[in-house]
């Protein structure tokens, strides 16, 4: 079971260090998600202290514009406080058309430095609530189709095929079947305690009186589900249907990372060419192994027998 601690910007809570590790004591794998402005070298070390394995930094665009200020170039020097952190990062862009200028450059950017890195379709949010423009149809394919073949390369696109795919699909208006999870084997719970389905969707109870049969009545299919663009419900709600196809491909392309570990330059020392090998997820590069970690995309995940 995992906790990910998202926000708004969870950097911003007084005592994240002492949440982190209170997680981390009642045995959850923990994870937090963050736009980086507030990182410093030693809040890192508290965070690794505390417990923390995962971290996801969101940036938007390369510069910052009028729509966002969520931009590679406000944290790329903090990118070197994680070369010697056991915390496993990767990052996180998001495609409109804003952002889409620039989103190839957030991809290279983070790539070139061995850090795990996606660039995702917006948030479609099938409820209207929060639309924004995303972008010419035959532009975004591209550089969705791009990324499939990267990561079937073995390039460290950090997230699987099958959202890819989805994602692809959510552009052309074609049907995708499946049971969204959101409720059930993973849930949100707000600043204030209320139990909401997924982000989007909210409910005002608090999360002490949530039952077994209230998680139980979430899995289901959904009015909200065409369309969606919540891809942690997505993520695990097709994992969970289909893991021998989702897991399939992830296994195959992190096994075509391999090969490159071992191409190492004539003068590299014996202690590096270990540590190539002893981790061929390659993120040794950065900032330690990511190999049994947990991802921070599925938020709160719960055992299959819940």
């Amino acid at each position: 079971m995992r906790i990910a601690l998202v926000g708004g910007e969870p950097l911003m809570h007084p005592n994240i260090v002492e949440l982190v590790r209170y997680c981390r004591e009642l045995g959850f794998a923990t994870s937090l998600t963050t736009n980086g402005f507030l990182l410093t070298r030693k809040l890192i070390e508290e965070l690794e202290d505390a417990g923390l394995q995962v971290m996801q930094i969101s940036v938007d665009r390369m510069t910052p514009s009028a729509i966002t200020k969520k931009s590679f170039k406000t944290i790329l020097p903090k990118l070197d406080y994680f070369r010697d952190s056991k915390i496993s990062l990767h990052i996180t862009g998001v495609i409109c058309a804003d952002t889409l200028p620039e989103s190839q450059g957030v991809l290279e950017t983070g790539l070139s430095r061995g850090i795990p890195t996606e660039v995702r379709l917006v948030h479609a949010d099938p409820l209207q609530r929060f639309r924004v423009d995303r972008g010419q149809r035959e532009e975004l394919e591209r550089f969705i189709d791009s990324m499939v073949e990267r990561k079937r390369r073995g390039e460290k696109i950090h997230t699987s095929e099958a959202i890819l795919n989805y994602q692809r699909s959510l552009l052309r208006g074609e049907h995708v079947e499946w049971t969204c999870m959101a409720g059930y084997k993973l849930f949100f719970v707000s600043a204030q305690g209320k139990f909401w389905i997924c982000s989007m969707v909210h409910t005002d109870k608090h999360i002490m009186d949530v039952t077994l049969d209230d998680l139980y009545a979430n899995y289901r299919k959904k009015s909200c589900q065409k369309g969606c663009g919540v891809y942690c419900a997505v993520s695990a709600s097709l994992l969970v249907e289909k893991p021998a196809k989702v897991l399939g491909k992830e296994i195959v392309a992190r096994a075509k990372r391999i090969p490159s570990m071992f191409r190492l330059s004539p003068d590299t020392d014996k202690a590096a060419q270990s540590a190539a090998i002893t981790n061929p997820d390659g993120t040794h590069e950065m900032n330690g192994s990511t190999k049994s970690s947990p991802s921070a995309d599925n938020g709160v995940t719960l055992r299959k027998s819940v």
